[in-house]
């Protein structure tokens, strides 16, 4: 087997299905540059599945308003794509999305992707050692299938009675209704995340009142957002060690942070300084200070980067409420103390799911899905390859993200790791590799280990970065330059490898 041949068709059971040597799941930062590096690689025979009509992942599913990033765009970019004509300092949506775009398509990458083309089951078949893939588009058979789904691509919604009763309209930041007019509208916010954080600021000036329901305060640190000057766009171009020079004073700054939970907690106090500063000087009202007040340690949840949420929060037609929700009634929310408030419009800024759909439908050796292996306890090894599934990789899988870096710089290690396992197999005439079950459990151990004095689980908060048994959800316990040194290269060693012509001959 060669899995770097043209597309062919292979003879199966069910007859003559398109055959691929590479799979990739999803058309965001992840599989976009998978292909790219792949193609490099010499890398020809692969297709992007990518449900959409447009790729771009989760920065073209959300387009709330005010949508950008919180890591500043010249880290949040790919290494090998510099981009000199960021806008400001944190790109927006359309900005990155258009990023996106540009790689694609000067790499040739688009060429590879199948719009409309969801995953509905991707099955190990270990009788004849590939992957059985069904989409709404057909299905085909894969040698490698690499899952590039995003994590931020799927809405949550909480449990509310009566909701199905309600008359207005409600909707999630991640659904945004754009022909829904907010003007003179009493909207219900519930939910302070990072959506909520960016899109309240932009609908309050607009709306009649704001109703913000908040479970915890979120540490709410300066954002320091600004236009790059033209001028400032021609040195990086001139320039491209200026750019680099940006970069790394970017990573060194935000890989800073991880102090705190990997060093010492007494690292938050600077932090957590800032962080009251920030809101002594934008919040007059004391009472409504102390509601803002978050009452557990920065960093056991996501910290917030914004300079515009707390002064629209001091504003005369917002509320904040701590109460829970009892009900939904056609046009109010009822509170859990009996207070009633009428609203118009219900936005749910309460995040995503923290098991994309996809996992539920890869399904390995022993017949269970992903979702299955990840209910039981987040498990991978570097967040690239899981235990039980034959030629299978993904990016930013459980402990392949890490809480003090940008998202890119590990999608980017993972990337490295995944070609260099292919060029290993292509180079050796491997046609299997699996991961070795107790290098995936001294992993976890390790992952355990090192979490268990960590800030995610003793900080005093719940969050999507832990279980609900208290156990680290999947965050890398470590520095982020510690993971590009473990994933540099691949450690064939810790798989079994199977020969080509042995893999042949079931087929």
């Amino acid at each position: 087997m060669s899995i770097d041949t043209e597309t062919r068709a292979a003879e199966t059971d069910s007859g003559a299905v398109e055959h691929v040597g590479i799979a990739v799941v999803g058309a965001g930062f992840g599989g976009i540059g998978l292909a790219v590096k792949l193609r490099e690689a010499g890398f020809e025979d692969l297709v992007i599945l990518e449900r959409a009509d447009d790729l771009g992942g989760t920065w073209r599913a959300n387009t709330y308003p005010g949508c950008a990033c919180d890591v500043p765009s010249q880290l949040y970019s790919y290494s090998f794509a510099p981009n000199p004509d960021w806008s400001r300092t944190y790109g927006r949506q359309p900005e990155i999305l258009e990023y996106l775009r540009r790689v694609a398509h000067e790499h040739d990458v688009v060429r590879h992707i199948r719009f409309g083309a969801e995953l509905l089951d991707a099955r190990w078949d270990e009788e004849h050692s590939l992957w059985r893939v069904r989409t709404s588009r057909g299905d085909l058979t894969a040698d490698i299938l690499i899952s590039a789904a995003g994590i931020f691509a799927e809405a949550k919604y909480p449990e509310l009675p009566g909701l199905d009763r309600f008359e207005g309209k409600a909707f999630h930041s991640l659904h945004w209704d754009h022909e829904h007019d907010l003007t003179g509208k009493r909207v219900a916010v519930i939910g302070t995340g990072a959506s909520a954080v960016q899109f309240v600021p932009e609908i309050q000036p607009k709306v009649d009142r704001l109703l913000l329901f908040q479970r915890s305060a979120p540490w709410i640190v300066p954002r320091l957002d600004r236009p790059i000057l033209g001028l400032e766009r021609l040195l990086l171009r001139r320039i491209p060690l200026a750019q680099k020079a940006i970069r790394g004073g970017w990573y060194a700054a935000i890989e800073g942070f991880g102090l705190i939970s990997l060093v010492d907690k007494r690292f938050r106090h600077p932090y957590e300084a800032l962080g009251r500063l920030q809101l002594r000087r934008q919040v007059r009202n004391p009472r409504l200070r102390r509601t803002l007040t978050p009452d557990y340690i920065i960093g056991c949840k996501r910290a917030i980067f914004s300079d515009a949420y707390l002064p629209a929060l001091d504003q005369p037609n917002v509320d904040v409420l701590t109460e829970g929700i009892a009900e939904v009634r056609p046009h109010s929310l009822v509170l859990r103390d009996g207070t009633e408030h009428t609203v118009d419009t219900i936005i749910f800024g309460t995040g995503f799911t923290s098991i994309p759909s996809a996992y539920h439908r890869y399904i390995g050796r022993h017949k269970l899905s992903l979702a299955d292996l990840y209910q039981l306890e987040p498990q991978s090894y570097l967040g690239a390859a899981v235990a039980g599934f034959p030629n299978f990789f993904c990016t930013l899988g459980p402990f392949g993200a890490a809480g003090n870096q940008s998202a890119i710089y590990m999608i980017e290690s993972q990337i490295a790791y995944i070609v260099d396992a292919l060029k290993t197999m292509r180079d050796n005439g491997i046609g299997r590799i699996e991961l070795r079950p107790e290098v995936q459990d001294d992993f976890l151990d390790e992952m355990d280990r090192r979490s268990a004095d960590s800030v995610w689980l003793t900080g005093g908060c719940r969050s999507y970065y832990t279980t609900a048994d208290g156990r680290n959800a999947g965050l890398y316990p470590n520095w982020s330059f510690e993971y590009r040194r473990r994933t540099r290269r691949f450690d064939a060693e810790s798989y079994a490898l199977t020969p080509a012509a042995i893999t042949e001959m079931s087929r």
